[in-house]
């Protein structure tokens, strides 16, 4: 997932993300991190918040997930 680097480039932390589409800021960490995974609803939320597409939060690297 291509969270960590998305949300770096637009300047907003953790936190500010979390609080935009309504989880826990150790929930954003969880899905930077890998250890979980942000539902559709959430993820559409994401892209709305971050200004970009649900492919390219989706993307890990060049690949898509």
């Amino acid at each position: 997932m291509n969270l960590a680097k998305i949300r770096a480039e637009r300047g907003f932390t953790q936190a500010q993300v979390a609080k935009l589409v309504g989880v826990d800021q150790t929930t954003v960490a969880k899905w930077e991190a890998g250890a979980a995974k942000p539902r559709v609803a959430t993820l559409q939320a994401l892209a709305v918040a971050l200004k970009c597409s649900i492919d390219e939060l989706l993307r890990d690297g060049g690949k898509e997930m």
